[in-house]
């Protein structure tokens, strides 16, 4: 990874004259009261390596009568110079060949030198990045749209379950009322068959009645009519036979009572209400089960996709461990990104960019003041450990401070001139920052 190893800073915004070798691995802070010139050291860094859209509105500081002038040595050899009235740019490499920005951008990665950009960006073109980075980004996309069009199947169906139960629980049950509707022509109908039944053994039982009166006088007729005995008594030997027959058959006669029918034909209505309650009930019960089964059907296809996803990032050749996206938004440990300390948005920041461009192994921060001593020697340490160089600035001349400016020059270097003849060397001290 390239860095910086050196850089000169002179006549750029407040900064007066600043040298200083950044650590090669950790946290190098740059210290200070407010209006000293501590950003104006990162904005000079910026311009220097970011190219002319970095260049301050107003590059020269006031009062000055000297072009502003920067010179950065990097850790691949490189030497990058701006000088002179227009601030013209020059890149040499180590073998003395003249290169430009082009060389430059090649290596050095935009959010580096400008941090802000992705620490003030939203949740989601966090997630963006960082997806872009490891290249799921459409297929997470499209579980994503898979998962919000099954969940928001999933939620009509359950609103639908859920309708469909409570409307079943509203309605009345009858356990007493038939299966089924109950038809009056039937009823009718039944009622006119038991009636037809009846007026027979009417007719029967009035057979019994006619034949025992013909009977009882054909027995006159014989005390009457001796003459006519024989006769008689032969007719009355057959009407006795008849009256057995007609009387054995008259004996099990029972009649149907049709006051239930009746009944049934006055609440035929109320029976039909009732019958109708219970199968809307039935029918409820079942269109809210079978809308359950639906929903778990759904639910079981979201707990693959968001599987699916969970899958796609744990595969992933992640910038950090703990990074996930979800919904379209960046997670560090499963918190948001206003959910997460300060240290670690610095963290997730320096890995994605790192991981933008592996190559270039240094960032820019701003305003570390609202990081308490703690917060910043586990950054400084992370820092050390992934082999990556931070150039910072803090509210501060605290020890925690690798250098510390004042009126545009570093306590110490005031009055150093840096700009020097070709071919001589800077007979100043080294000013050599050390590691928080």
């Amino acid at each position: 990874m390239i860095k910086i190893n050196k850089l000169e800073i002179e006549n750029v915004k407040r900064v007066k004259a600043v040298k200083l070798e950044p650590v090669e691995n950790g946290l190098t802070i740059v210290g200070g009261d407010n209006r000293q010139g501590k950003t104006s050291v990162l904005d000079a860094i910026a311009w220097g390596l970011g190219g002319n859209k970095y260049r301050p509105s107003q590059a020269e500081r006031t009062g000055s009568v000297v072009p502003p002038y920067l010179h950065i040595v990097l850790s691949n050899g490189l030497i990058v110079e701006r000088k002179g009235k227009n601030n013209d740019l020059k890149v040499i490499d180590p073998n003395g060949q003249k290169g430009g920005q082009q060389l430059l951008d090649s290596f050095v990665e935009e959010l580096a030198i400008d941090l802000p950009k992705f620490m003030n960006a939203s949740s989601k073109e966090k997630a963006n990045i960082l997806l872009r980075i490891i290249g799921v980004g459409n297929q997470l996309f499209e579980l994503e749209q898979k998962e919000q069009e099954v969940y928001n199947r999933r939620h009509a169906i359950g609103q639908i379950a859920d309708q469909k139960a409570k409307f079943a629980k509203e309605q009345p049950y009858f356990p007493d009322a038939p299966k089924e509707p109950v038809s009056a022509s039937d009823l009718i109908l039944q009622q006119q068959e038991i009636l037809a039944r009846n007026g027979e053994n009417q007719r029967k039982r009035q057979r019994v009645a006619q034949i025992q009166a013909e009977y009882e006088q054909q027995g006159r007729e014989v005390v009457r009519l001796t003459a006519m005995l024989n006769a008689a008594q032969e007719k009355y030997g057959q009407l006795q036979n008849d009256l057995a027959i007609a009387q054995k058959d008259a004996l099990d006669l029972l009649d149907e009572s049709t006051t239930e029918l009746e009944n049934n034909i006055r609440q035929i209505d109320e029976i039909n209400r009732k019958v109708r309650a219970n199968l809307d009930k039935d029918k409820a019960e079942t269109d809210a089960g079978e809308y359950r089964q639906q929903y778990d059907v759904l639910s079981s296809e979201i707990t693959a996709i968001r599987q699916q996803k969970t899958d796609l990032l744990t595969n992933a050749n992640l910038p950090l461990p703990g990074l996930s996206v979800e919904s379209g938004e960046l997670l560090y440990n499963g918190q948001r990104w206003d959910n997460i300390s300060g240290a670690d948005q610095l963290i997730v920041a320096a890995s994605i960019v790192r991981k933008l461009k592996p190559d270039c192994g240094f960032i820019l921060l701003d305003k570390l003041e609202q990081m308490d001593m703690k917060t910043l020697k586990e950054f400084g340490q992370w820092l050390k450990q992934e082999g990556l160089q931070a150039i910072a600035t803090r509210v501060s001349t605290g020890e925690e401070c690798s250098i510390v400016i004042e009126d545009g020059y570093v306590t110490g270097q005031e009055g150093v001139q840096l700009q020097q003849p070709p071919g001589e060397i800077d007979p100043g001290p080294s000013w050599k920052a050390g590691v928080f």
